[in-house]
């Protein structure tokens, strides 16, 4: 696809946002896709059926990958959700804002993200952080910004703030009688503890790994050394696999089970959760709305609930790159060294009493004055990005 073709496409896709946000009816829509140059073939794509469906003053989106059959993650179906017009336009301009803002990479700039409104406030909010040096980011924006609440805070060097995280004993886990071990205990590199997070699939090939953050392995990427291990107790421990994959900047590493021990969906929690699938970005954006919490099991810090922060953020506080399809939650209280690799989650609205879907994955927190919140990739990224899924 060319540059120009896909300047257009953007271009009417920013029309018909806008368009629904001034409360677009059926009628209204057809004719915008006609006049917009839309083919009919496109009507998947754009949603057009779905949105024949809705109520006036209303759009579908997709909130959630679900398997149909738990036992079956092949079977992973999209789940749709409809949301108030006005809403689903102003936290999409928010989403656009906030990639423009990542991708200009002004001076100063340290990352941002999306906080979006309730849905009857039909609102969103872009929250940006910046170093002293920083440019003005309203006047960077200028009128693009019509709409959107920019919230932006200016931080010290972070380089120079300590990180007072106070060790515990990890949890350990013990492979069940299926041979198979659940999320959320303790897993050992070679030179590192971090916790181990549910089964990620990925299409090609219909493959099952285990799953924990990437940094577990730094030192040692590119060795013979790159196993994963179940520590069970004193200096026993049971073989996992061998690392698959890196992927770096998602912070996440995927590894081929070699022993004679599975990857699960349970995850290590009093109710046993079951993971049945994982929220989009914008299904995150609706349990933003609905002030929803998540929850979490580590491997140090055990289970904890929080709050959600920002979606689709961007992290820049880290390495020489900034990291993208971020989710920030809970508080930094919430994460400390060998929680690494493990998920946050929220309870299926539509599922089972122990079914749960997947919202990202939680590998750093903040560690410096004026924040509070744990980060990692968000599930719906990885899916972009590489093709896994829970």
């Amino acid at each position: 696809m060319s540059e120009v073709h896909t300047e257009r496409s953007g271009q009417r896709r920013a029309t018909l946002r806008d368009r629904i946000g001034r409360g677009l009816d059926r009628r209204e829509f057809l004719r915008t896709v006609a006049g917009g140059g839309y083919a009919l073939g496109m009507a998947h794509w754009i949603g057009v059926d779905d949105f024949l469906a809705a109520g006036d003053g209303e759009v579908p989106v997709v909130t959630a990958l679900v398997r149909d059959d738990p036992a079956d993650p092949w079977s992973i179906r999209e789940r749709t959700e409809r949301v108030p017009a006005a809403w689903y336009a102003a936290v999409e301009k928010a989403l656009e804002i906030n990639d423009l803002l990542s991708r200009v990479g002004f001076t100063g700039y340290l990352g941002s993200a999306v906080v979006p409104g309730d849905f009857d406030s039909g609102t969103a909010t872009v929250s940006v952080g910046v170093s002293s040096e920083g440019h003005s980011v309203n006047e960077l924006l200028g009128e693009l910004a019509e709409g959107v609440e920019i919230d932006v805070e200016t931080f010290i060097d972070v380089d120079d703030i300590g990180d007072d995280s106070e060790a515990s004993e990890p949890r350990l886990g013990y492979p069940g009688t299926d041979g198979r071990v659940p999320s959320g205990v303790a897993c050992e590199t070679p030179t590192s503890l971090a916790t181990l997070g549910p089964a990620l699939y990925h299409p090609d090939g219909e493959r099952r790994f285990f799953v924990t953050a990437d940094h577990a392995f730094d030192g040692i990427e590119g060795s013979t050394e790159e196993s994963l291990s179940l520590p069970i107790g004193g200096d026993d421990a049971a073989e996992l696999g061998t690392v698959a994959r890196h992927h770096p900047v998602a912070d996440v590493a995927t590894v081929e089970p070699t022993g004679g021990i599975e990857p699960t969906n349970r995850i290590d929690a009093p109710s046993s959760p079951r993971v049945r699938g994982q929220f989009t970005k914008f299904g995150l954006a609706t349990l933003v709305a609905r002030d929803a919490e998540l929850e979490k099991v580590g491997a140090m810090t055990g289970h904890t609930v929080g709050k959600i922060q920002g979606i689709d953020a961007v992290t820049c506080f880290t390495d020489d790159f900034c990291r993208r399809g971020q989710l920030r939650w809970g508080g930094e209280m919430d994460l400390t060294d060998g929680d690494s690799g493990s998920v946050s989650y929220h309870r299926d609205p539509e599922g089972g009493p122990d079914d749960v879907l997947i919202a990202g994955f939680n590998n750093a927190r903040t560690w410096w004055p004026g924040q509070s919140y744990v980060w990692g990739v968000g599930a719906y990224r990885l899916t972009e990005t590489h093709g896994y899924h829970f």
